[in-house]
């Protein structure tokens, strides 16, 4: 496993981790190095050759989702080998040798544990499925699937974009329910955009955090990482438009 990339302090030793960066791949240009997006105009046989040193890493089988910023939750134990294309924003799975994983360039990985090494799951939760319940379908599903309540899962926040850098309009105000003349700056900071217009800088983290603990979930870590901010560690969508893909990944460990 790549010593830049990222993973969570403190989780249960049955549980495998990680959040990849741009550091350790076989990709080149707009992609290098470890993009593992397959649908962002890479060379396929770089992308192959990523996604494998992540299987490598991992241990796990990691299975890719069509990520459409939806709610939708997958369970892997009930997978059908038949499916190529599983349209969802999140997975959980309660045996070895699977990883759920989630692709980002932007939008914040969550990662969640059960205890003893009873499930795990993984979301990606960019402001639409944050503000349709992808963390709370996800939270759910998880403990159903584990048999224990939301106290007891361990969640960890990956990279994405940051409170300095993500501009928003009034329709993710909105979405969350906030007061666009007087939002709590925690989570919406006002601002005038370049155009003139009325603008806020919205805390990405700090709303998946007010979801999970809503949902239940008490223990949180994570979710201090700028993708935009930062060039030469992560891939940015809003920064370069043209650019690859990370992933979150957690696996049972078998």
């Amino acid at each position: 496993m790549h010593p830049d990339w990222l993973r969570p302090e403190a989780w249960p030793a049955e549980v495998g981790a990680v959040m990849t960066t741009r550091a350790g791949g076989a990709s080149a240009g707009a992609y290098a190095s470890m993009n593992l997006g397959a649908a962002v105009g890479d060379d396929p046989e770089a992308v192959r050759r990523n996604r494998a040193q992540l299987a490598q890493a991992s241990g796990a089988r990691p299975v890719w989702l069509k990520q459409v910023h939806g709610a939708r939750v997958v369970n892997l134990d009930r997978l059908d080998p038949e499916d190529d294309v599983i349209e969802a924003d999140a997975s959980i799975a309660t045996r070895a040798g699977v990883a759920c994983v989630v692709g980002v360039a932007d939008c914040l990985p969550v990662l969640l544990a059960a205890p003893g090494g009873r499930g795990v799951g993984a979301a990606h939760a960019g402001w639409r499925g944050l503000a349709g319940g992808v963390l709370e379908n996800t939270v759910a599903t998880l403990c159903e699937a584990a048999g224990c309540e939301p106290q007891a899962l361990q969640a960890w926040m990956g990279a994405c974009i940051g409170p300095q850098a993500f501009e928003v309009g009034p329709d993710v105000l909105q979405a969350f329910g906030a007061d666009a003349d007087a939002p709590d700056p925690a989570r919406f900071v006002p601002r005038v955009g370049a155009d003139g217009r009325a603008r806020w800088l919205a805390n990405l983290p700090r709303l998946a955090t007010d979801r999970l603990r809503a949902a239940g979930v008490e223990q949180i870590s994570g979710g201090g990482w700028c993708t935009v901010s930062d060039a030469s560690r992560f891939f940015s969508f809003r920064r370069d438009r043209i650019t690859g893909r990370m992933a979150a990944a957690v696996w049972l460990r078998g």
